[in-house]
């Protein structure tokens, strides 16, 4: 019988290898979602962060900044990073005062796009290292899903005038 011992040791490690890849394969397939979850959380700041831009534009700022916005609601996704990183220009040239509720919405919606840049930026590193190991690349766990690309916009947070020091 000494020849079962070695038929049950390699369906033991036939089973942990299979265990091993599909919690691997599981786990590429999470953080992918979880990286398109991110893509879109960060499509939906953006938007916001734009739209409250231009009714502030309305009501004070004029042309540059709202044509910034609205450039920025409808650009192409190939097109939507330029676009952001103007509009985030065109906000840190006007001095924003947190009290005026039209400031307060354009602050506060830029501090959560800096939030949701930086959660989408962290999960497409995680899902790109998971989807970049050898075992993911040769059995192409990741097969059938784009690659999470990284939307590279500058830091959206914003000044205030509380925030500037008085100048001599």
């Amino acid at each position: 019988m000494p020849g079962m011992w070695w038929v049950a040791g390699a369906v033991g490690v036939l089973g942990l290898v299979s265990a091993y890849l599909i919690w691997t394969a599981g786990r590429v397939q999470r953080l992918q979602v979880r990286a398109e979850s991110a893509a879109r959380a960060l499509d939906a700041h953006l938007m916001r962060r734009a739209a409250a831009a231009a009714v502030l534009a309305e009501q004070r700022y004029g042309v540059e900044l709202y044509a910034a916005a609205r450039i920025a609601l409808d650009a192409a996704p190939e097109e939507r990073e330029a676009a952001e990183n103007d509009l985030t220009r065109q906000l840190r040239g006007v001095r924003l005062d947190a009290d005026d509720p039209a400031c307060g919405a354009v602050i506060a919606a830029s501090r959560r796009l800096a939030l949701a840049r930086q959660v989408h930026t962290d999960l497409v590193r995680d899902a790109r290292s998971a989807r970049g190991r050898p075992v993911v690349r040769l059995f192409r766990m990741g097969r059938g899903r784009q690659w999470p690309r990284y939307f590279d916009i500058d830091d959206p947070t914003l000044a205030t005038r509380a925030d500037v020091p008085a100048g001599p």
